[in-house]
C-alpha cells in the first residue's frame, strides 16, 4: 500500500505565482530576520571593539615610545583594553551562535517546504523523477545553503555599517588616507561580483551534475542484476565513472575560479594597504606636506596603518563567503524548479449528488500535461459497496482512472466528485521499508495489535511464511522488500490492505504475482473484507476477479465502457 489518501480541498492548483531563487531566498531569510539581524548586529560589534582595540594599542605604544611613560601608569588602560577583548569575543560568539541557529531553522524549513510540495504533487508526479536526484535535492541541496545564512547573509550588513564607522574613525585621525580608503574599497565588489557571475554558472551546473550522478549511480545500483544477466556490469561501471569524472572536473572548475576571488580580493586590499602604510613612513619623515601630513605622529600613523586592514577586513570575509552565495544560488535553482511545478492533484472535490454514492465522473478526461488524454468521456459513479473490475490492455488507462479516483491527479476537463473519505491505495509496485514486519504492516495503522496483524498475514496468504520466520512479526525484510519473494511483498501490501479502516479500497493488479491457489486466498478475503460496507475497486487482467466482481468496466479506445454481468 503506497499510502492513505486524504479528501482534498476544492479547486485545482494549477496556477501559482512563479518564484526565482533570489526571491526564495529572500523569503526564506525574512523568516528568520531577528536571528540574521542579531548576528549582523553581533558582528557590527565586535567590529567596533575592535577598532577600540586597535586604536588603544596605537595610543599605548605613543605613550610608552614617544611620551616616555611608565607601564605601570597605563595598567588601567591595560585592564580596559583586555575588557573590550573579552567583550569582542562574547560578541563575536554571539554572532556564530545566532547565524548558526538561524541557518538550521531556515534549512529546517526549506526542507519542509520542499517535501511538502512533493507530497502536494502526488504520486504521479514522483513517477517520473528520478529518486536518486530527489534525495540529493533534499539533502546535499539544502545543506548547501548553509553558509549563505549562516555567513554570507549576516556579512552582507556588516560590510556596509562597519567599513563606513571605521572610516568615520579615520576621518579624525587623517582624512587623506580615509579619502584613499573610500575611493579604493568599491574596486573589490565590482571584481568580486564580475567573478562571481561565473561562480554562479559553475555552481548551477555543479548542482544539476551531482543530481545527475546520485540518480545516474542509484540506477545502476537498482539495476544491477539485469546488467549482470546480460553481462554490461563494466560498461555500467564505466558510465558511472564518466559521471564521477565530469562531477570532478566540474568542482575544480569552481574551486579554481573560489580562488580567484579570493586573489583578486587579497591584490587590492594588500595594495590599497601598501600604499597607506607609504603614506605613513613618508609622513613621519617629512617627505609629505600636503594637508594633514606635517601634523603626522606616531599614534596616527601607527593607529591609520592598524585600521587599514580592519577597513578591508569585512569586505575579505564577505569575499570569502562569496562563493556561498554561489553555491546557494545554484542550489535553490534546483530546488525552486520544485516548487514551481504545477500541482496535478485537485483540491476542494465536491461532494457527489447521487444518494449513496462514493464518486462520481462526468464527462470526465484524463490525461497528462503535455500528453493527449488516456480517457475521454468518462461517465460513472460508484456506490457504496460496490465490487468494481477494471480490464483493458496495458496503457489503456487503467492505472489513471485509479490514480484519479485516489485523488493523485485532476481531470484535464469534466467534474470529479467524491465524498470526503479516505482511501486505501496498492499500487503494481509497493512501497516496502527497511525493517521489521511489523513496522510495514504499522505504516498502515500505526496502533494495530499483534493478533491483529498475524491475522492480516494470515488472510494476505503469509501465515506460513510467519510461521517459519524465527522471529515472528519481528523479522527485518530490506527497502523494497529485499529477502522476500515478489509474490510474498505483494501480499505483505496486501495485509496492509487489511489493516486499513479506509471505506474505499483501490487496487492496481493486487494479485499479479500471486499463484492461483494464493490468488483465490487473496479473492476470497478481500469479498469477506468489502462486506463490512467497503467499496472495493481492482484493476486487474485475471479473469478471476473479473468473475467475483459485481461491476466490470472496460478501458477501450480512449472510453470507459461498463460491460453487464
Amino acid at each position: 500500500m503506497r499510502g492513505i489518501t486524504e479528501p482534498m480541498p476544492h479547486g485545482f492548483q494549477r496556477d501559482m505565482v512563479t518564484i526565482t531563487p533570489r526571491r526564495w531566498l529572500k523569503l526564506l531569510a525574512q523568516r528568520e530576520r531577528s536571528r540574521l539581524a542579531g548576528a549582523a548586529l553581533c558582528g557590527i560589534i565586535a567590529g567596533m571593539l575592535t577598532v577600540a582595540v586597535v586604536v588603544g594599542l596605537a595610543w599605548v605604544v605613543d605613550q610608552l615610545i614617544v611620551q616616555g611613560r611608565a607601564t605601570a601608569e597605563l595598567a588601567l588602560l591595560f585592564l580596559g583594553l583586555a575588557l573590550v577583548i573579552g567583550l569582542r569575543a562574547l560578541f563575536q560568539w554571539g554572532q556564530e551562535a545566532l547565524s548558526a541557529e538561524a541557518s538550521l531553522r531556515i534549512r529546517q524549513e526549506a526542507r519542509a517546504e520542499l517535501l511538502s510540495k512533493v507530497a502536494m504533487l502526488g504520486p504521479v508526479w514522483l513517477t517520473q523523477r528520478q529518486s536518486g536526484a530527489l534525495a540529493t535535492q533534499a539533502v546535499e541541496h539544502i545543506e548547501a545553503l548553509d553558509g549563505y545564512f549562516a555567513r554570507f547573509h549576516p556579512q552582507l550588513r556588516i560590510v556596509v555599517a562597519l567599513p563606513l564607522f571605521i572610516a568615520c574613525v579615520v576621518v579624525g585621525l587623517d582624512y587623506l588616507v580615509a579619502i584613499f580608503l573610500l575611493l579604493s574599497a568599491p574596486l573589490i565588489p565590482v571584481f568580486m561580483a564580475l567573478v562571481g557571475i561565473g561562480a554562479e554558472r559553475l555552481n548551477r551546473d555543479q548542482f544539476t551534475a551531482v543530481a545527475r550522478l546520485s540518480a545516474h549511480f542509484v540506477d545502476r545500483v537498482r539495476g544491477m542484476t539485469t546488467l549482470q544477466l546480460f553481462g554490461h556490469t563494466k560498461a555500467a561501471q564505466q558510465d558511472v565513472w564518466y559521471a564521477t569524472d565530469h562531477y570532478r572536473r566540474l568542482s575544480m572548475r569552481t574551486l579554481r575560479l573560489a580562488f580567484l576571488s579570493s586573489a583578486v580580493l587579497e591584490f587590492f586590499a594588500s595594495v590599497a594597504i601598501a600604499v597607506v602604510a607609504m603614506y605613513v613612513g613618508f609622513g613621519l619623515l617629512g617627505y609629505i606636506e600636503y594637508g594633514p601630513s606635517p601634523s603626522l605622529t606616531l599614534f596616527t600613523g601607527l593607529a591609520v596603518l592598524l585600521l587599514a586592514p580592519e577597513f578591508f577586513q569585512p569586505l575579505r570575509t564577505l569575499s570569502q563567503h562569496y562563493h556561498d552565495r554561489a553555491a546557494a544560488l545554484g542550489a535553490a535553482e534546483s530546488i525552486v524548479a520544485i516548487l514551481n511545478e504545477p500541482s496535478i492533484i485537485p483540491r476542494n472535490i465536491p461532494e457527489p449528488q447521487t444518494a449513496n454514492a462514493v464518486c462520481e465522473l462526468s464527462d470526465v478526461a484524463i490525461g497528462y500535461p503535455g500528453r493527449q488524454p488516456v480517457l475521454q468521456a468518462v461517465n460513472v459513479t460508484l456506490l457504496k459497496g460496490d465490487v468494481v473490475a477494471i480490464t483493458g490492455e496495458s496503457g489503456s488507462g487503467k492505472s489513471s482512472l485509479l490514480a484519479l479516483m485516489a485523488g493523485f491527479m485532476a481531470p484535464t476537463s469534466g467534474v470529479y466528485r467524491r465524498q470526503r473519505v479516505k482511501g486505501a491505495w496498492l499500487d503494481q509496485t509497493p512501497c516496502l521499508v527497511q525493517g521489521s514486519l511489523a513496522d510495514n504492516l504499522r505504516l498502515a495503522n500505526p496502533e494495530v495489535g499483534e493478533e491483529a496483524m498475524k491475522d492480516a498475514l494470515q488472510r494476505a496468504g503469509l501465515g506460513g511464511l510467519l510461521a517459519a520466520l524465527p522471529n515472528g512479526l519481528e523479522s527485518t525484510i530490506g527497502e523494497r522488500g529485499v529477502g522476500l519473494s515478489g509474490g510474498q511483498a505483494q501480499r505483505l501490501a496486501l495485509a496492509r490492505i487489511y489493516l486499513s479502516t479506509a471505506p474505499l479500497l483501490l487496487l492496481d493488479e493486487p494479485t499479479a504475482n500471486l499463484d492461483t491457489s494464493t490468488e483465490k486466498l487473496v479473492i476470497q478475503a478481500l469479498l469477506e473484507w468489502v462486506q463490512e460496507g467497503r467499496t472495493l475497486v481492482v484493476a486487474t487482467h485475471h479473469p478471476a476477479i473479473v468473475s467475483v466482481a459485481d461491476r466490470h468496466l472496460v478501458c477501450r479506445g480512449e472510453r470507459l465502457e461498463e460491460v453487464l454481468l
